[in-house]
């Protein structure tokens, strides 16, 4: 069993940045892929990035690259997700989710864990 935790998330302005983080419990962390994916209101949820459990790749949805990025610090079991330039569009709940498998998906029905969710709110 693993259990996350996010946290990072708040009120910003239209062009700022925040950095969200999402701790792990259990010995296992280093061996599942993790994603962060985003729901607004009235939307599905929906990708945003995920890095296999060796940080050896990472992939994102095209309304966020290049402007986030996904890490992982395996020894701290803490995932992250830099989010710069941040947009209107971008206001959601935040969750982040573990994959047993490693591999990583766009899919959120593949991830296996999910935290219980952190607000971005982004203000024009």
């Amino acid at each position: 069993q693993v259990q996350l935790v996010e946290s990072g998330g708040g009120l910003v302005q239209a062009g700022g940045s925040l950095r969200l983080s999402c701790a792990a419990s259990g010995r296992t962390f280093s061996s599942y892929a993790m994603g962060w994916f985003r729901q607004a209101p009235g939307k599905e949820r929906e990708f945003v990035a995920a890095i296999r459990w060796s940080g050896s790749s990472t992939y994102y949805a095209d309304s966020v690259k290049g402007r986030f990025t996904i890490s992982r610090d395996n020894a701290k079991n803490t995932v992250y997700l830099q989010m710069n330039s941040l947009k209107p569009e971008d206001t959601a709940v935040y969750y982040c989710a573990a994959d047993r498998s490693g591999s990583g998906s766009y899919y959120p029905m593949l991830y296996d864990y999910w935290g219980q969710g952190t607000q971005v709110t982004v203000s024009s």
